[in-house]
C-alpha cells in the first residue's frame, strides 16, 4: 500500500519513511482546485477540465547517467523536473500534476533539502501540484511523471510536416553538450565560460509558454532531449518526409563560441547536443509570417534553420555549400 503514495520497503535508516515524506514533501504546495485528493491516500484523485485531453509524460533520472552522484541536489532536482515538463511544452500543454518516484542509499537530509527547495520552486513557477509518488532504499535516482492538458484536436504531435514547412527552433543550442564536456573533464574548468555551460547543462527552461503560443500554428514539434539531428529525425520519419538544414542559420551563444575557440565546432554541437530541451517545430508557409509576432510574450530566442523536403533527404549546408558532418545524438544505452 502508498501513502504518499508510501511504500513500506524503504528509508527507515536513522529515521522512518513517513517522517521523510512528511518533512519534505508534504504540505508545500496550496492545492490546486482540479486536485480533489493528493498525498495520503492509496491514489490522488484528479478532475480533467471539460473538452481537454490529459497529456502525461514519464523520465527517469540515474545518479552516473544523467547526472553525476556528486552533482548539486538542487541542479539535479530542476534537470529533472525541467525535462518532464518540457514533454508537455512540446506538445502545447499545460502542466498540471507531477508524482515522483525517488530511490536514494540512505536519508539524506544535507541532500534533500535543497532538492526539494529547487524541485519546489519550479513546479510552483509552473503551478505544478506534486500529487503522490514514492520513496525507496537503492541506488540514486528518479522518476517523475507530469500529467498536463490539452485540446487533442489542436495539440502538437509528430506527424504533421509536410513538405515545404519551414523547420524552427527556440533558445540556442549547444550549451548543454559544452557544459557535459566540463562536467567530465575537469581540466575544462579553466576554459572561458566553463561555469556557466555546466550550469545550462543542468538549468534549462521548459518552453511551455513558446509551445503554446505555437497551437494552431506549427505543424509538428518535438522538444530537444537527444540532439537537433536524432530528434528533427523523429519528425521525418512520422511525417514521413525529409529536410535540409543552412547550419550558418543554427543559433549558438557568444560563450559557447569562445569556449570552444571555433564558430564551425559551435555549430556541431548545435546539431547533436542532447539534453537541451529547446524546441524544434515546423511551420506552414502560410503562417511563416505570424511566427515572430505568436512567440513575441514568451522571452525565447527563435531561429528558422531549414526547411521540410521530400522523404528520403536529409541534407546539411552552410551557406549553401553542402557538408557532410557526424549527426550522432545522446543515446541512452551508450
Amino acid at each position: 500500500m502508498l501513502t504518499f503514495f508510501i511504500s513500506h520497503v524503504t528509508l527507515n535508516i536513522m529515521f522512518g519513511e513517513f517522517n521523510l515524506i512528511e518533512k519534505y514533501f508534504v504540505g508545500r504546495q496550496s492545492r490546486r482546485k482540479d486536485v480533489l485528493l493528493a498525498a495520503g491516500d492509496d491514489c490522488a484523485l484528479l478532475k480533467v477540465p471539460e473538452g481537454m485531453s490529459l497529456a502525461v509524460s514519464t523520465d527517469t533520472l540515474v545518479a552516473g547517467t544523467h547526472f553525476l552522484k556528486e552533482a548539486n541536489p538542487a541542479w539535479v532536482a530542476h534537470k529533472a523536473l525541467a525535462a518532464n515538463i518540457s514533454d508537455l511544452a512540446a506538445m502545447g500543454a499545460t502542466p498540471a500534476w507531477v508524482s515522483l518516484a525517488l530511490t536514494l542509499p540512505k536519508p539524506n537530509e544535507s541532500w534533500l533539502a535543497p532538492f526539494c527547495n529547487s524541485f519546489f520552486k519550479l513546479a510552483d513557477y509552473f503551478d505544478i501540484h506534486l500529487i503522490g509518488g514514492d520513496t525507496t532504499k537503492g541506488p540514486l535516482s528518479l522518476t517523475l511523471t507530469v500529467q498536463g492538458f490539452v485540446d487533442a484536436e489542436k495539440a502538437l504531435r509528430r506527424d504533421g510536416a509536410r513538405v515545404g514547412d519551414w523547420i524552427y527552433v527556440t533558445g540556442e543550442l549547444g550549451d548543454s553538450q559544452a557544459g557535459l564536456d566540463v562536467i567530465l573533464n575537469k581540466e575544462l574548468r579553466n576554459k572561458p565560460f566553463a561555469e556557466q555551460l555546466e550550469q545550462a547543462h543542468y538549468l534549462s527552461t521548459p518552453r511551455v509558454l513558446a509551445g503554446q503560443a505555437l497551437l494552431g500554428i506549427a505543424s509538428s514539434a518535438i522538444d530537444i532531449s537527444d540532439g537537433l539531428a536524432a530528434d528533427l529525425k523523429h519528425i521525418l520519419r512520422c511525417s514521413d518526409v525529409g529536410a535540409h538544414l543552412e547550419l550558418s542559420e543554427l543559433p549558438v551563444s557568444s560563450q559557447l563560441i569562445q569556449f570552444i575557440g571555433s564558430v564551425d565546432k559551435a555549430q556541431q554541437y548545435a546539431l547533436t547536443s542532447g539534453e537541451e530541451y529547446e524546441l524544434c517545430f515546423t511551420v506552414p508557409e502560410q503562417y511563416k509570417g505570424a511566427i515572430d509576432a505568436a512567440l513575441a510574450h514568451c522571452g525565447c530566442q527563435v531561429s528558422c534553420i531549414g526547411q521540410i523536403r521530400p522523404k528520403g533527404q536529409f541534407l546539411l549546408s552552410n551557406k549553401g555549400q553542402p557538408l557532410d558532418w557526424p549527426q550522432q545524438g545522446f543515446d541512452h544505452f551508450q
